[in-house]
């Protein structure tokens, strides 16, 4: 196994896809057979991975979690795994884990065979958690247009609140069709 250090987050941001993911290991992810938990890969695309995430508003080291995960080996990783790839404490760990699960992107699994449990990405989390929000960009949007409603006297809050409502309503309408669209997609993937 090879050790890697955390890098500064964003440190590998710029850096030629090709080159990192020769640097890091993670073809020989993809390059079939088994591997155990603490054969830990992709560590700088992860982190870099989750500096970008950050730096959009998501919480740092969920994303941190979310993004090891991704290049976890088929069973996952415990706790105690993630915070050795992570070199954070259990306690950062526990938290980040606690907001993912909340959110319906990672779960537990616990086996009886084992005394530790593991942490896995949902499958297909992403698309049905943006999917899902099509409701809440309708009220989201419903609420922005009663904004504009209440300074009916200002014309750039109002121009301001409707382009935003519109906005929402847009992404509304728009997410069932790329859904499908990404579905198709996927399925081509697949199958060719």
């Amino acid at each position: 196994m090879t050790e890697q250090k955390d890098p500064a987050p964003g440190a590998q941001d710029g850096v030629d896809a090709g080159a990192m993911s020769a640097q890091d290991g993670s073809h020989a992810a993809r390059a079939g057979g088994s591997r155990t938990a603490d054969d830990h890969r992709a560590i700088d695309a992860a982190e870099s991975a989750a500096a970008m995430i950050a730096s959009v508003g998501f919480p740092r080291m969920p994303g941190r979690v979310l993004m090891a995960l991704i290049a976890a080996p088929a069973e996952g990783y415990t706790a105690a795994g993630l915070g050795e790839r992570l070199g954070v404490s259990a306690a950062a760990v526990s938290n980040a884990v606690r907001y993912l699960q909340t959110l319906q992107v990672i779960r537990r699994i616990s086996r009886p065979d084992q005394r530790r449990d593991h942490y896995v990405i949902v499958p297909d989390t992403w698309y049905s958690l943006l999917s899902n929000n099509g409701p809440i960009y309708e009220r989201l949007a419903t609420h922005i247009d009663a904004i504009g409603d209440a300074n009916h006297d200002d014309a750039a809050a109002v121009a301001r609140a409707a382009e935003m409502a519109e906005f929402f309503r847009f992404m509304s309408s728009r997410m069932s069709q790329l859904v499908a669209e990404w579905e198709e997609h996927r399925n081509a993937l697949r199958d060719g």
